[in-house]
């Protein structure tokens, strides 16, 4: 199913999210609907326990949402089975999270061609354009290191290079710089923009730096597992 009325990089209507703990029905996300443009860097904030985490893992296709719609690039998540969402976030979407999970027994060149390789193209290729994107992402001199001989902000390089490696729509990243020192959080931050504005990839990014959710086109704030002011209008994408 295709969304005609606007495709955006990633959009969601509607969702809600609940758990049945102790006998008790605990909602963690309530009809929250968002969308993320072509080439726009979103932030979401909020307060530790405000569903940020849940969002984010619902829009990645992740987990599935108790009610409610996930569009990727205008198609529907609804009634695929795990094989297809599978396919559509490994076709649409990248991941970056705080701590980097790296494959300690493969180079950086290796990790990040990992999801080319799942996507069953041919490991010459998929190792090819694996070492073009670390070029990109500075790390031109560390294709052959592994993940032990990496720096924590290296790590988190060959982390973004293996989510852009795909040439996904959107990025999501939750906290991706919540485990590295002010200077290399600035340095990941200066980085996410660089990618945002020479490649147009979007990116949703789930932050408690006051910093990096400042560098996004826009912001969203959750609370008590809803979007405060979700109708903010968008600034034009740098």
């Amino acid at each position: 199913m295709t969304d005609t009325t606007a495709v955006h990089a990633l959009s969601a209507r509607n969702l809600v999210k609940t758990y049945h703990e102790g006998g008790q029905t605990v909602e963690v996300l309530r009809d929250v609907s968002l969308h993320v443009d072509q080439g726009e860097m979103v932030a979401i904030v909020g307060a530790s326990g405000s569903g940020k985490s849940t969002l984010l893992h619902m829009l990645g296709l992740l987990d599935e949402a108790t009610s409610g719609t996930v569009l990727v690039n205008g198609e529907s998540a609804d009634g695929l089975n795990e094989a297809q969402r599978s396919r559509l976030r490994n076709r649409s979407l990248g991941f970056v999270y705080q701590f980097h999970h790296l494959l300690p027994e493969f180079s950086a060149l290796d990790n990040v061609a990992m999801p080319l390789i799942v996507r069953r193209e041919k490991r010459g290729a998929a190792r090819e354009q694996a070492q073009i994107v670390l070029e990109q992402v500075g790390l031109a001199a560390r294709i052959d290191h592994y993940p032990g001989q990496l720096s924590g902000g290296e790590r988190q390089r060959v982390a973004l290079a293996r989510a852009l490696v795909t040439r996904p729509s959107c990025v999501l990243a939750d906290e991706p710089t919540g485990n590295l020192d002010r200077y290399t959080a600035e340095s990941m931050f200066d980085l996410l923009v660089q990618v945002n504005r020479e490649f147009g990839t979007a990116f949703a990014i789930v932050t408690h730096d006051p910093a990096l959710a400042a560098l996004a086109h826009r912001q969203l704030s959750m609370d008590k597992g809803r979007l405060v002011d979700p109708e903010t209008p968008p600034l034009t994408p740098a």
